[in-house]
């Protein structure tokens, strides 16, 4: 739809980076680096997945817990701007853009100036996690629902029963949730989660550096202190009850 954008040039593509590692993206990902002409990239994308747009005006627009980071409504209002100049511009996301990454924000704001866009889904941290351990995120007998959940929530937005969901399902991932391990585990526990509930955080997945602390519910604080500040997912479920981490991981870890 093109109701109301002047002047529009060109077609916005929300890219997922996937998990971290380049050689994860898809083909049509990489296919659109090579093409763009300006990217906005998050502050996580690897240098070599980057580095595939070569011709491109690179501009960071990341958001990191604890960082300066870039105003949604200018990141807005930047992809409709270079849409007017450019042909082809990537608005490069961590994992999928359609989970936790604002993504309906940027196609709303998108829409509404009549720009076009389309949306190239990645790998999401998830998977990436349950590929570095091993583990089916389901399982017959033991899981048949997953939760994707974040306690965090953004400045002026209401609270949400987050711990609702995340105990509703047999396995349950945890975004940006590291820094919250304490709360998480008081707040699961205070509502009838088990102490003993196998857990893990899994850390840089898919990169040199990934890292895979095992432990239980009432652990989680004590295990996040080991966590070194790289991006990192909190699994928790009795698929993780048994895992082991493979000895080419072990290989690559740093383990505190």
């Amino acid at each position: 739809m093109r109701a109301g954008g002047t002047n529009v040039r060109g077609t916005v593509y929300l890219v997922g980076a996937g998990p971290g590692a380049p050689d994860l993206l898809t083909l049509r990902a990489a296919e659109l680096l090579k093409r763009a002409d300006i990217v906005f990239h998050d502050a996580l994308v690897h240098p070599e997945t980057l580095a595939l747009a070569a011709g491109a005006e690179k501009i960071a627009v990341g958001k990191r817990c604890g960082w300066h980071s870039t105003a949604q409504r200018f990141i807005n209002k930047r992809l409709v701007d270079a849409a007017r100049i450019h042909r082809v511009v990537v608005r490069l996301k961590g994992g999928d853009p359609m989970l936790f990454g604002r993504a309906q924000e940027e196609i709303d704001t998108l829409e509404a100036a009549g720009v076009s866009c389309e949306v190239v889904p990645g790998v999401t941290a998830a998977l990436g996690a349950a590929a570095l351990v091993r583990t089916s995120l389901t399982r017959r007998g033991l899981s048949r629902s997953i939760t994707f959940v974040t306690p965090r929530a953004g400045s002026g937005e209401d609270a949400h029963d987050w711990a609702r969901s995340a105990l509703a399902a047999d396995t349950c991932v945890l975004y940006m949730g590291v820094g919250e391990a304490e709360m998480i585990a008081r707040t699961l526990m205070g509502r009838g989660a088990s102490p003993d509930l196998p857990a893990l955080i899994v850390e840089n997945a898919s990169l040199p550096g990934e890292r895979v602390l095992p432990t239980r519910l009432a652990d989680l604080a004590a295990t996040a202190a080991a966590h070194s500040g790289g991006p990192a997912l909190i699994l928790l479920g009795q698929v993780f009850a048994r895992v082991q981490v493979p000895a080419q991981t072990l290989e690559r870890m740093h383990v505190a």
